[in-house]
């Protein structure tokens, strides 16, 4: 298993930051929904100071969100497995603010409440009894540790359904016409795709164009994302057991 380096370590006497880090993107569309769920966390929780940054792309860009910053903060990644960003882009990026003590949040997933968006996302897009397959397509990564996540969002997804799911590769990978045609060539006939996107933009619109059948929309602006992100903050803030499980990546002090 590859271990996330550590660089600083939480100490939150007064309540930490919240900096939701989303990868950014010249899509106006992805950035109209990442505002959006923006919004909702800070009416959600209005007594947090809930920032947006990226890591790429869009203002404000995670250093100048940092640099900002003075004290305790936690980065939750708006990003859906382990991989570069979150194993060496975030460290490095927090080592360079000391003004910040911060750790960084696991990843959104692979997690039980995105299994539930992901299944609500189908019915909005059509899935009924006579669904047989799911294609669930991701971004890609050549991370194993990226694929083994985006692997196990595809069993809670197929455990969730009682049918059939695999995954598909916009980038890198096997594709998602690859993966639709596979389960074809085994029998199922109503092929659906599930968007495992945070936002709307190209990937999703790239998947889209290989489904056989229906497309659901991707992740978005979903109530139930907006509680996964702030159960990695509670997780992060107060320890592994305070809302939900996964372990935040602490940060060791100079």
């Amino acid at each position: 298993m590859t271990t996330i380096p550590t660089v600083r370590v939480l100490h939150a006497r007064r309540r930490p930051a919240l900096v939701l880090v989303a990868h950014g993107s010249r899509d106006p569309e992805t950035s109209a929904e990442i505002h959006r769920l923006l919004a909702q966390l800070r009416a959600t929780r209005p007594e947090l100071d809930v920032r947006l940054a990226h890591l790429g792309l869009n203002a404000p860009l995670l250093p100048d969100v940092l640099d900002g910053l003075s004290g305790p903060a936690v980065l939750v990644p708006l990003l859906l497995s382990r991989g570069y960003h979150v194993k060496v882009d975030l460290p490095a990026l927090l080592v360079a603010a000391p003004q910040v003590a911060g750790l960084i949040a696991p990843p959104l997933g692979p997690d039980p409440l995105l299994t539930e968006v992901l299944h609500s996302r189908l019915l909005e897009a059509g899935w009924g009894p006579d669904g047989d397959a799911v294609v669930l397509a991701a971004a890609g990564s050549r991370d194993p540790d990226a694929a083994v996540d985006t692997e196990t969002q595809a069993a809670l997804l197929a455990a969730r359904l009682g049918v059939p799911v695999r995954t598909g590769a916009v980038t890198g990978g096997r594709s998602v016409a690859e993966a639709v045609a596979r389960l074809t060539a085994e029998g199922h006939r109503r092929v659906a795709v599930a968007s495992y996107f945070t936002a709307p933009g190209d990937f999703a619109r790239l998947a889209a164009a290989a489904g056989p059948w229906i497309t659901a929309a991707p992740l978005g602006a979903h109530p139930l994302i907006v509680d996964l992100i702030l159960s990695r903050y509670s997780s992060a803030t107060y320890g592994p057991g305070a809302r939900g499980t996964a372990t935040p990546t602490l940060v060791a002090s100079h």
